[in-house]
């Protein structure tokens, strides 16, 4: 059952990794620069169109703020997720005790780090999408009111 499970994942990540567009790094992630831009794009987006919307987009598995293993997330200063590209089982919790495989609280770093900068890089290590091995990660993320919005890629 579990391989079935399994298989049936790797063929819709597979045809996902096909059907994206864009430059791929030299294994197959999103670059800097892609994760740069995608969260500038859903900035931009959520600032163009409001919170609702801009969060839904975000959110969604088949919306523009998706592609391979980038996604964006969007957490507010109080630690609750407003969107989440890579799982929306996230959206509404408050993960602001949320630690790595080192023990790292990542996403109160990531909030402190957003209190004093505007737009930042932050190492961690997380679960990547694409396949489902524990990663270093590296998130750039930018403040937009009351929130941080992040992407990232896999190291």
């Amino acid at each position: 059952m579990k391989s079935t499970y399994y298989r049936s994942i790797a063929k819709t990540l597979l045809l996902a990794a096909a059907l994206s567009t864009g430059a791929h790094a030299a294994d197959g992630g999103a670059t800097a620069e892609q994760a740069t831009a995608m969260v500038k794009k859903g900035v931009a987006f959520i600032k163009a169109n409001g919170h609702d919307k801009g969060y839904a987009e975000i959110t969604s598995k088949t919306g523009q703020f998706r592609d391979r293993d980038l996604y964006l997330t969007v957490y507010g200063m109080d630690g609750v997720v407003r969107a989440h590209g890579a799982n929306e089982k996230m959206v509404g919790k408050n993960l602001i005790e949320l630690k790595d495989v080192d023990g790292k609280a990542f996403v109160k770093e990531r909030l402190d780090m957003a209190k004093t900068k505007p737009t930042f890089w932050q190492d961690y290590k997380f679960t990547n999408p694409e396949n489902k091995k524990i990663e270093p990660k590296s998130m750039y993320c930018e403040k937009l009111e009351d929130m941080v919005v992040c992407g990232g890629i896999y190291k």
